[in-house]
């Protein structure tokens, strides 16, 4: 084994590693230079001078995962070469007489271990079996003394144990990060959100750094029956346990998550077994979106056979050209005057309740370029207030995008749409249709003047270049020369393309998200100064 695959067990008081970063490196240590038992032979033998402690040791670690005080002891114990059956472990009791707690224990030197274990214990750690750390150092114990490739025997039955706990948590984890649900409540200092979980494993301290990425913006709790995490958009703290009763009843965001879950609701692919090992009903109780569940399962089978009965809707045939045509002739001289000609046009397909218009005001330095209204936006007309606007909201605010300064529109103007039983499900446009609504997009951007245009998506794209140009090959900065570069241009994804995402490739897509909305930040401020 080459020394780089060597991992130096982190000292007490360098931090609490998150653990969902411990499978991808070891922490290090400022003091890895202090001598430290051989890595592949363990703590020298008696004959080498080096001895070993004879005597029981019984630890005792703080209640839940107390990874710090584990890695300390666990350090003492390799020096003073204390094998694992001489030692009994326990967490969250007071110690007896002959009893130590990891804060008793004096410093020791770092223990260099291979990555997979140094990456194993902080996934392990969490864990609810109580003979967790006993297995944990009965591993090091035995890749210290010479089983250096212990590791990667997945038969062996202490590390076909040990994998399982870390898988695990690695489920735990997902499950928290999926199905946790905010509410917000009004405090004596304002708004804050607040959350109740109750995950398997004692996994609040290394779940709790995603939501202060996703939601650094916002003050907010999350309560467990093992402890509490609580973010003041400075610093992250932890407290005791919380009570379920702490809870606010519901809020205005979950008729949001059962608008969006209805809407994706495919009753022709309905599957319950799938359902059930997707999104155990144990988490039910805290999705508003659940409560639609039960009643779209059961007409199922009905809408599923209208829907193959249904003949397909003819859309109305226009002519894109006579209509630009007709629309330049009324040379409105103002936005609002342009908005009066939006809203008493027909849609270009037949059933959206409204126009849509734009939403900022005049004179905004970034304006957003969307697809075309939703069925909340047709309902309530205006722009980006479902569910994919809710999340470009809280992108916008995680990137340092104040929206209400900036000018959200969309490149058709009305919501095209099929129906299926009492759904409506949105149908992309053609580039026909693009073409069509292209004339108020200009004429809205010349009366806005912003200084740099986002486009959200390919058809945004194709309202803004007049081509068809992959997200993928044009993301980020961007010349709009069919616009005669009378602004600047940005290019990124439509935030509806995130929602449509899996669950395990949701996180990096929306992480990249952001980091483009924190670039449009940037060029916003540089062309505003």
């Amino acid at each position: 084994m080459d020394a780089r695959d060597l991992v130096p067990l982190p000292c007490a008081g360098e931090g609490r590693p998150r653990v969902n970063e411990g499978r991808e490196r070891g922490a290090t240590s400022p003091d890895s230079a202090l001598p430290s038992p051989d890595p592949l032979r363990g703590p020298p033998s008696p004959a080498e001078g080096g001895g070993t402690d004879s005597a029981h040791r019984t630890i005792h670690l703080r209640p839940g995962a107390d990874l710090d005080g584990f890695r300390a002891t666990l350090r003492r114990l390799v020096a003073d070469g204390v094998p694992p059956d001489r030692v009994t472990w326990s967490a969250g009791d007071a110690p007896g007489l002959f009893g130590t707690s990891a804060s008793d224990e004096p410093d020791a030197p770092p223990v260099a271990l291979p990555k997979p274990v140094a990456g194993l214990i902080p996934m392990v750690v969490p864990h609810r079996d109580p003979e967790r750390y006993a297995l944990l150092h009965t591993l090091v114990w035995r890749v210290l003394r010479g089983e250096r490739h212990l590791p990667e025997v997945a038969s062996d039955p202490l590390v076909h144990r040990l994998n399982g706990m870390r898988k695990a948590i690695g489920r735990d984890l997902h499950k928290m990060h999926a199905f946790l649900r905010f509410r917000r409540i009004e405090t004596d200092t304002g708004e804050r959100f607040v959350a109740w979980f109750e995950p398997d494993n004692h996994i609040l301290e290394a779940a709790a750094p995603f939501f202060v990425d996703r939601f650094r913006a916002m003050d907010w709790t999350i309560l467990t029956p093992d402890g509490s995490a609580h973010w003041d958009r400075t610093a992250l703290t932890f407290g005791p346990p919380g009570d379920k009763a702490q809870l606010p009843e519901g809020d205005g965001f979950e008729a949001g998550w059962r608008d969006y879950y209805e809407s994706t609701f495919n009753p022709a692919r309905t599957n319950l077994k799938a359902m059930r090992a997707e999104m155990p009903k144990k988490y039910w109780h805290n999705m508003p979106e659940t409560a639609a569940i039960p009643g779209l399962v059961r007409a199922a089978a009905t809408r599923t056979t209208q829907m193959i009965e249904r003949a397909p809707q003819m859309t109305i045939k226009r002519d894109p050209a006579k209509a630009v045509a007709a629309m330049s002739d009324q040379a409105p001289k103002t936005l609002e005057a342009l908005n009066a000609i939006i809203k008493r046009s027909e849609p270009l397909v037949p059933g959206a309740t409204q126009a849509v218009l734009g939403e900022g005001r005049i004179g905004s330095t970034i304006a957003f370029v969307g697809e075309q209204p939703g069925d909340q936006e047709d309902r309530q007309g205006r722009p980006f207030v479902g569910p994919a606007g809710q999340l470009l909201s809280r992108a916008m605010a995680e990137a340092g995008l104040d929206r209400a300064a900036s000018y959200l529109t969309n490149a058709v103007k009305h919501f095209k749409f099929e129906e299926r039983g009492k759904r409506r499900i949105h149908q992309k446009p053609t580039a026909g249709e693009v073409s069509h609504y292209r004339w108020w997009l200009d004429r809205e951007l010349d009366f806005v003047a912003p200084k740099l245009v986002v486009a959200l998506g390919a058809t945004a794209v194709l309202a803004l270049t007049g081509k068809q140009i992959p997200i993928t090959r044009a993301r980020g900065p961007f010349r709009f020369e069919r616009l005669d570069d009378r602004f600047q241009g940005f290019i990124t994804v439509h935030p509806s393309y995130l929602l449509r995402l899996p669950d395990e490739a949701k996180e990096e897509a929306y992480a990249t998200f952001v980091d483009d909305l924190r670039r449009v930040a940037e060029l916003g401020r540089a062309l505003a100064a």
